[in-house]
């Protein structure tokens, strides 16, 4: 099992940014792909970026290219959103997920993932 906890969400103005981590622990050996999600206001969640732990290939949603940035420090075990250049659209709760059986050409699909997290919530206002 692995338990995911999210942190460093909170309220911005638009523009502004934040960093959002997911912190992995259990049995974290059997990772090879992790993934953030995030679920706006009566909206389905929706796929933000991924990351493949082999080699550190990542992937991303068109509507966060070239603003968001995800990484990963396997020695804490510990992921990493770096969201820039916010807007009121990123609103939402961010979720972190996990998998043992990543695939690049599946990211997007939720049921890739084993494990969520809780979610940290992400506020942009304009």
């Amino acid at each position: 099992q692995v338990q995911l906890v999210e942190s460093g969400g909170g309220s911005v103005q638009a523009g502004g940014s934040l960093r959002l981590s997911c912190a992995a622990s259990g049995d974290t050996n059997s990772i090879n792909g992790m993934g953030w999600f995030r679920q706006s206001p009566g909206k389905e969640r929706e796929e933000v970026a991924a990351i493949y732990r082999g080699d550190g290939s990542t992937a991303y949603a068109y509507s966060v290219k070239g603003r968001f940035t995800i990484s990963l420090d396997n020695a804490k075990n510990t992921m990493y959103l770096q969201t820039n250049s916010l807007t009121p659209e990123d609103t939402g709760m961010y979720y972190c997920a996990a998998t043992s059986s990543f695939r690049f050409q599946f990211w997007r699909l939720q049921n890739t993932f084993y494990y969520w997290g809780q979610g940290t919530q992400v506020t942009v206002s304009s």
